[in-house]
């Protein structure tokens, strides 16, 4: 669906590398954000290509194929070690993936925007030659 992210449960299975181009592709087109996969993912340089966001294990050039099987989908899952719902918010960038519970976004956003904000008014005092014991002591984040 438009705006969300795909989320999948391999059981962190190496076996094969149940997502690829063509999946990354179709879910692209219907308007999904990215695709978090606690298994391995192939097509890549494909998938950069086309701009779709995949958080992946790794990579292995092997598809499903004979080697997987879809069990369910639009459930709980247990990815990278964590249980996601439906409906459940997903964050993710270079450091790593996050995923708020639906219950608990607001929370979750209020807090970020204001660790946020200190972080902003740290770097802003850093720059200015401001010691790290200070600005720590000031902000409470580093």
């Amino acid at each position: 669906l438009p705006g969300e992210v795909v989320v999948v449960d391999t059981r962190e299975s190496k076996r094969n590398a149940p997502w690829g181009e063509l999946l990354s592709t179709a879910a692209r087109a219907r308007g999904a954000r990215g695709a978090v996969i606690d298994g391995l993912v192939r097509d890549v340089k494909k998938i950069v290509e086309l701009g779709f966001p995949v958080i992946a294990a790794g990579i292995k050039p092997v598809d499903s194929r004979g080697r997987g099987m879809v069990i369910d989908y639009n459930v709980p899952v247990k990815c990278g070690g964590v249980r996601v719902s439906p409906g459940d918010l997903i964050v993710a960038d270079f450091d790593g993936v996050l995923a708020v519970p639906a219950s608990a976004v607001e929370e979750a956003v209020r807090r970020a925007t204001d660790k946020v904000s200190r972080e902003n008014s740290s770097r802003m005092e850093l720059m200015q030659g401001a010691y790290l014991r200070d600005v720590y002591n000031k902000y409470g984040v580093l």
